[in-house]
């Protein structure tokens, strides 16, 4: 029980978990004037709902943590055909909620699909991309025929239109496959190619609304009442906060001026009320988590795993630099979570549940390497004679 103990990975454990629950008790804080005075429900109903997936995502986090990674390896199949599933009835039968049909209702709970999609195409690039190590200088044999279904998950999610999401993917796929050990040249005309379609439909889709949030980015003060009204009440929200903030639940933008405040913006209301203190606690234990998590990979001597963690690793880090990017106004807004924190119940499921793919790929790297410590001089002699008797038993029987 102390060896099974000793391979848990405490650090990369830890992080997820307070990150989570400060995240319900910032919900709480930056919703329940909305939820009492837009919607009519109890000023803590976001926060409880929150609190409920978390639930369900702690149960996919500890299944994680104990389940060995390498099965994943063997289920590529279901895991892209329920992928391609999943998107599919997300045209049929999807809700549409802020101009992008990216939901489904299952009872009282709305399940977003293209997050499910994430550690899908993670695990399914992982997975074949460690088939082809033998030939993965070959383009056209090793690299290209994968994306084609990463091509058609794309495809299918900014049909939503969810733009943001694609990018997210399209760059955690990027990440993954130049980690195979692909050609720098390779890798770069897909990054090109990949961008060139993006951006072309981008613009087939782009509305009105949508195009106001670049102006809103780059120019919030030319139109402060309208493009620019969103990002200039983030700013004053951060502004406000200074180093140590005006205390929790005692910010003032949260009162109907910053929208989608415990969501999209939910690290404004952390600035505001907690300040740089609050920033700091946020940004540190996201920063824990990639860096264990590329630390893992590098350990790692089991290739389907190593790239595993390095897609997790860099869906967590993506994500949270395109939503501080929109709050700070460095990249447009695109309504994209804060990883564990923002209100959102499919998201916080597939983090917790990805980050206990990292633990249980950190338990086996922890287990390998607290054996080799272990093992004395007499226990190395033991086996080279187990393995000699073994040999000529082997060979008197031939």
């Amino acid at each position: 029980m102390k060896r099974k103990t000793k391979t848990f990975d405490f650090l990369l454990m830890l992080p997820p978990l307070l990150l989570s629950g400060f995240g319900i008790v910032m919900i709480y804080s930056a919703s329940m004037v909305t939820s009492v005075l837009v919607k009519g429900e109890p000023a803590y109903s976001m926060a409880l709902k929150q609190g409920m997936w978390l639930v369900i995502g702690l149960v996919g986090f500890l299944f994680a943590c104990f389940f060995n990674y390498k099965v994943y390896q063997k289920l590529t199949k279901w895991i892209v055909l329920g992928m391609l599933l999943a998107l599919v009835a997300v045209e049929l039968f999807g809700v549409t909620i802020n101009y992008s049909k990216s939901w489904i209702h299952l009872g009282p709970l709305s399940v977003q699909p293209s997050e499910l999609v994430k550690i899908g195409l993670i695990i399914y690039l992982a997975a074949i991309y460690t088939k082809k190590q033998a030939y993965i200088g070959d383009f056209f044999k090793a690299v290209l025929p994968p994306l084609a279904i990463t091509s058609l998950l794309l495809a299918l999610i900014i049909k939503q239109p969810d733009v943001g999401t694609a990018a997210i993917i399209f760059s955690i796929a990027c990440t993954v496959i130049f980690s195979s050990g692909i050609k720098f040249r390779h890798l770069s005309l897909l990054i090109f190619i990949g961008i060139t379609i993006l951006v072309a439909i981008g613009f087939q889709m782009v509305t009105d609304e949508k195009a106001s949030r670049f102006t809103g980015a780059y120019q919030p003060f030319e139109d402060p009442e309208d493009s620019g009204y969103q990002l200039i009440q983030s700013y004053i929200a951060i502004g406000t906060g200074g180093i140590s903030g005006v205390g929790i639940g005692q910010g003032i933008q949260k009162l109907g001026y910053l929208t989608q405040a415990e969501s999209d913006f939910i690290m404004a209301v952390v600035s505001e009320e907690l300040g740089l203190f609050g920033v700091l606690f946020v940004l540190v234990n996201l920063s824990i988590i990639v860096l264990r998590g590329l630390f893992i990979a590098k350990k790692c001597e089991n290739a389907f795993g190593s790239l595993l963690a390095i897609g997790i690793s860099a869906m967590i880090g993506i994500q949270a630099i395109i939503n501080l990017g929109a709050i700070s106004g460095l990249l447009p807004i695109t309504g994209v979570p804060l990883p564990f924190v923002s209100y959102g119940g499919t998201s916080l499921v597939v983090l917790l549940f990805s980050v206990g793919i990292l633990n249980n790929i950190a338990r086996h790297v922890n287990y390998q390497r607290f054996n080799e410590n272990s093992t004395t001089p007499e226990d190395l002699e033991l086996n080279k004679q187990v393995s000699s008797n073994r040999f000529r038993q082997t060979y008197s029987s031939r």
